[in-house]
């Protein structure tokens, strides 16, 4: 059987984000005035808040403007149980300002078996499939997570930089630093 190409309308195109984030594109009113997963602390959880900048680069190094990531993570104790006043997911695009998503959350904790982490997922124009990854934090034992031992030598490409109130990560789609990231 012979294997077709993809046309373009099978990309995520330009817009992907518009239909998601609709506040992004000057959209008010929808989805109760506010965009899904735009909010992750709904009331007063326990928990270490954090900030997480996320930037998407391409392959150039050049900032991707109009991504759209979403974030998926376990609670303060490392689960994915509920947490009182925290939604464990959340969804922003990258500003086309200064190219950062920027995510109000928790730190993660450790579970029994895997280390402070945050799942990451990548839309933008280009992608035909979401990207998946996962943000790990400099200042925990990492090396202890099957998932980053996989990774080998390029898990760095997953570990966050510690900033002022919070943590940043650049991602990088393709290129020498090209971030690993999930068959899923």
């Amino acid at each position: 059987m012979a294997t077709l190409k993809e046309l373009p309308s099978q990309t995520a195109g330009p817009y992907v984000h518009i239909g998601c984030v609709p506040t992004c594109a000057g959209l008010e009113g929808m989805y109760n005035g506010h965009d899904l997963g735009g909010v992750m602390i709904t009331g007063a959880p326990e928990g270490e808040r954090m900030c997480l900048a996320l930037e998407i680069m391409d392959g150039d190094g050049e900032l991707v403007m109009d991504a759209m990531v979403e974030i998926w993570q376990p609670g303060p104790d490392g689960s994915f149980g509920p947490t009182a006043g925290f939604t464990h997911w959340g969804r922003q695009v990258t500003d086309c300002m200064n190219g950062i998503a920027l995510f109000e959350t928790l730190k993660p904790g450790r579970s029994a078996k895997q280390a402070p982490h945050i799942l990451i997922w990548i839309a933008a124009r280009g992608i035909n499939l979401g990207l998946a990854t996962r943000l790990y934090f400099p200042d925990e034992h990492n090396a202890d997570d099957p998932v980053f031992r996989l990774a080998g030598n390029r898990a760095a490409t997953m570990v966050g930089t510690k900033m002022e109130g919070g943590y940043h990560h650049a991602i990088h789609l393709q290129g020498e630093d090209e971030t690993v990231f999930f068959d899923v």
